[in-house]
């Protein structure tokens, strides 16, 4: 009689199970609180932080979107963080390994550099940083600002294309 009543109980509206699989999506994978380490020869080389991650399965635009904010963390050959690089939202394109961060994008190193953009593009494989968005380059000196960057992946050879000011910084004397 006990397994009578259990057999029954397992039986499924049709009516549910189809309302469900409406809303279900399987072209699409949601991560939530997203820490993702990339590395080259054994380092990690790069820490990604996100509160939401959507990975899109579909194999005409294969992508990782993280619409909540992304947090990344560059690391040098020793382990330690060389720069920070703050966005609103970011995607990963796989087909053409490019990445895009958008909105109150911050990227700053330890040597006091700081580029503030509303976008910024990662060519994984030409390795170029590159934006035609305004920007402000802060360096040590100097503040820069225009239209337009091109840039190495470390900043170590970062370009305004459309200077548009160079204000020297004076820092006080010790």
């Amino acid at each position: 009689m006990v397994l009578c009543l259990l057999i029954a109980g397992c039986v499924n509206d049709p009516a549910e199970v189809a309302r469900l699989e409406e809303t279900l999506d399987d072209q699409v994978e949601l991560a939530e609180g997203v820490q993702i380490l990339y590395s080259d020869s054994a380092r990690v080389r790069l820490i990604l932080e996100a509160p939401t991650m959507y990975n899109y399965l579909t194999p005409s635009d294969p992508r990782q979107e993280f619409p909540d904010g992304v947090t990344a963390y560059f690391l040098d050959e020793n382990q330690d963080t060389s720069s920070t690089l703050v966005a609103q939202h970011g995607v990963y394109r796989r087909r053409n390994n490019l990445i895009t961060v958008r909105d109150s994008v911050v990227w700053q190193s330890v040597d006091q550099q700081r580029l503030e953009t509303e976008e910024l593009n990662w060519d994984e494989q030409r390795e170029l940083i590159y934006t035609n968005k305004f920007v402000v380059l802060t360096q040590p000196d100097y503040i820069i600002t225009g239209y337009g960057l091109e840039s190495d992946p470390g900043f170590a050879n970062a370009r305004v294309l459309q200077v548009d000011g160079r204000i020297p910084v004076s820092r006080p004397a010790n």
